[in-house]
Parts: C-alpha cells; structure tokens; sequence
C-alpha cells in the first residue's frame, strides 16, 4: 500500500501533515511528530510584528503617545510571551532538519510587503524545505476597497517570492470575493500552493467586566466542508498544489481532502485534543479503508471526487444550495 504522496515537489511518506501550531515550539516534539508518523511539519508563525519588535519599530509606534490612554496598550500582546524571537526560530530549524528526515517547513505570518520579509530567506538559509506564508489580514476601514485588500495580499507574496527559492505555500482566508481569481493571481505571483483555509479566532466579549477578551476554539471535522469544496472547485483549474488545514480530525476527513484534491490533509486540533498517537490510528483506518476499496495508493483517489471529474459538478454550485435546503423534512 502506497501512502506516499507529492506536495510541491517534496516527497512525503502519507499525506498527513502537522500544521503550524505549539506542537512544533520544541524539536523534541517535532522528533516526536515524526517517530510517530507525520509526513511532514509546518512549524509555528514567526509573526511580522515579532520581527518588526526585535527593531524596536513597533514598540514605538505602539507606545508612542499612549501615557494619555494608558488602557490602549493592554489591547496588544505581549509578543515576547507568544514564542521565541527570530533568532532562537531560525536555531530552531536548523536543529530540526539536523534531527529529522521528514519536511520541516518555515511558516511567516505577515500583511505588509516590509523588511520583514527578508526573514523567508534567512528561513531558507537556515535549512527550511518550503516556506507557508499565512497572510492574516482584517480590514476594518470603510474606505478600504476589496480590490486594495487582494493587491496588498498579491504584493507581499511577490515580495516573499523574490527572497527564496524554496517551495512556496500560501494560507489563506475564505473571503475573497472570488476566490478562484485569487488563486489564479496568487499562483502567478509566485505561489507553488495554496493552503485551505486558515482560521480567523474570533474574540469574545465579557458581559461582566465588559471586556472583550480572547478565546480560542479548537476546530471540528464540520468545519472541513468550506476547505473541502474550494478545494474541490479548484482542483485541476489552477497550476498550484492544494491543501487542506482546517477540520481535519478523522481518517475520513483525510480521505475527503484526497478526493477534493489535495495533495496532503494538515492537522494541529485533532493532535492537541488527543495526542500524537491519533496518527498511527488514522494512517492504519486509512490503509484498511484502502484495502477494503482497492486502492492501491494515495495517488489514485487524488482529485477524484472534485469538481472537474465528479459527474454532478453542479453539486458544488448553487443547485445544491436549493436541493440541501429542499431536503429537509416539512414540519408542515
């Protein structure tokens, strides 16, 4: 049984990866991950602000001024409590890929195509396989076009894209306006993927102290159905390799992303909740349900329910939005 598969040009073992999360702040348990199967591991966002801070750029921008408004600075964090600097992150993944033989890739979070992005090449140099640019953005201002927004999203993509040579993954959110045009100008500015989708954690609001306050929410495999069908759309219409990072929990959540078309299925909640032992399971259910059906390698059943091979393609479109809705039982 061959589980192995390609993702932009790197080998993995099976299509399982660990997305970018805590499970990667130590190479211990990046060892870990892969003694216990993974195919391959994001490691956690370095964040733009972090990089920007180590310059002492952000600090003043965000203490400038504020001894009038003393409460504003409580509404930032404190980036040096979220995980180590640039320096120790780069130290990081040259102990990684020393230790390891699977795919150790770099992951940069940012918005702006600023100096920061010189980090991806550092990332590069420090041994990094590939590259995820995760490019979490949300506008607030009225005045601020979508068109503006997608440019912005374009240009740091560039910007990143001239600095290594690296395979280049691109996470992005659900709310484009079109997302297959986005896809389509993401993978002309230099995108070898495009990851699907990444979670916007919505904060929370204390009725009692009248604060808003964080909170954070570990995915479901319902939440796999949004990634699942762009991807499904996309597949084969655009000349990027796909993959799929949010509500995949189960052997069937992987088995889904694979016939959408993915080429690997990330996982980061279902590891939390559960343990790194959740990867053998899923690997062993995933090769029995592939005995039981024939398959006899990941390769075949990539694509293979998407919509450009389906036979009701439809079934991704807006037909089924009227046929699910007329599906549910009258109570009348």
């Amino acid at each position: 049984m061959d589980l192995s598969t390609t993702y932009m040009g790197l080998t993995l073992r099976n299509p399982l990866v660990a997305s970018s999360s805590p499970l990667s702040h130590k190479v211990e348990t990046i060892c870990q991950l892969e003694e216990a199967g993974i195919g391959a591991v994001v490691m956690y966002s370095l964040f733009e602000e972090q990089i920007s801070l180590e310059s002492q750029q952000l600090d003043y921008f965000l203490t400038h001024g504020t001894e009038s408004y003393a409460e504003a600075l409580s509404y930032f964090p404190d980036l040096g409590e979220y995980n180590v600097g640039p320096d120790e992150y780069l130290n990081l993944i040259r102990k990684a890929k020393q230790q390891t033989n699977i795919p150790i890739i770099a992951s940069l979070n940012g918005v702006s195509a600023g100096g920061w992005v010189r980090y991806a090449k550092l990332m590069e140099q420090a041994g990094a396989d590939a590259l995820e640019l995760n490019i979490y953005y949300l506008p607030t201002d009225p005045d601020l076009p979508g068109t503006t927004v997608e440019q912005m999203t374009v240009d740091v993509v560039q910007a990143v894209r001239q600095e290594v040579s690296i395979p280049l993954a691109v996470k992005i959110g659900p709310f484009f306006s079109s997302i297959p045009n986005m896809a389509k100008r993401l993978a002309e500015a230099g995108a070898d993927a495009l990851v699907l989708f990444n979670r916007f954690y919505q904060p929370d609001i204390d009725i009692v102290n009248l604060e808003v306050t964080p909170h954070l929410v570990l995915s479901d495999s319902h939440e796999l159905r949004l990634p699942l069908r762009w991807t499904a759309i996309l597949y084969g219409r655009v000349p990027v390799d796909l993959a799929i990072t949010t509500g995949v929990h189960t052997y069937q959540d992987v088995l889904k992303g694979l016939m959408a078309g993915a080429k690997v299925t990330m996982m980061a909640s279902e590891l939390l909740a559960n343990g790194l032992g959740r990867i053998a399971q899923i690997l062993h259910e995933m090769q029995a349900w592939m005995e039981e059906y024939e398959y006899t390698s990941v390769r075949q059943m990539i694509g293979s329910v998407s919509q450009k091979n389906v036979a009701q393609p439809a079934a991704f479109e807006r037909a089924n939005y009227m046929k699910v809705l007329d599906s549910y039982p009258r109570l009348i």
